[in-house]
């Protein structure tokens, strides 16, 4: 059974870092595995953040992540984390960490239970 587990969330000010961290296990990682993340708030519907690639190391990221946001993996412990740097108030939503073998940007079938971020001024 796959579990994807999110950690790390919190309150932070403007301009402050986060690190996010999304374990998964219960799978087996193939070249098409991939790691994303997304994020909601009660406005919009979950939008798309960064992803990874398992196997290659290769990411992506939306648009609002571009230039702010890093995500990297360490295999060997089998996470994902995502830096979030240069905090805005809109940055605050529930993130998800997501997991399958869809590729970058596309949402697998797994799914975290979701973190909050809170960015206050």
């Amino acid at each position: 059974q796959v579990h994807v587990v999110e950690s790390g969330g919190g309150l932070v000010q403007v301009g402050g870092s986060l690190r996010l961290s999304c374990v998964v296990s219960g799978h087996t990682f193939s070249r098409y595995s991939a790691v994303n993340w997304f994020r909601q708030t009660p406005e919009a519907d979950r939008d798309f953040v960064a992803g990874i690639s398992w196997t290659s190391g290769a990411a992506a990221y939306g648009e609002d992540a571009m230039g702010r946001f890093a995500i990297t993996r360490d295999i060997s412990k089998n996470t994902v984390f995502l830096d979030l740097n240069q905090l805005k108030l809109e940055d605050t939503a529930v993130y998800y960490c997501n997991y399958g073998v869809t590729g970058l940007g596309v949402r697998g079938i797994y799914w975290g239970q979701g973190i909050q971020v809170n960015v206050s001024s």
